[in-house]
């Protein structure tokens, strides 16, 4: 979880959040959350853009 947080640049509670709304993937390996980088870079891309100038 730790390296997700990281790569996120998100804190817990919105990791969280985000796995709940299902935006981000995450599983158990166990005791441990385990974050999918990839859902994570496919999450930030689904972000709307700020257009310059806007």
């Amino acid at each position: 979880m730790k390296k997700a947080l990281e790569r996120g640049d998100f804190g817990r509670t919105k990791a969280y959040e985000l796995i709940k709304e299902k935006k981000i993937i995450a599983y158990k390996m166990g005791g441990q959350t385990m974050v999918d980088a990839d859902s994570i870079d496919a999450y930030h891309m689904s972000l709307p853009r700020i257009e310059p100038g806007t």
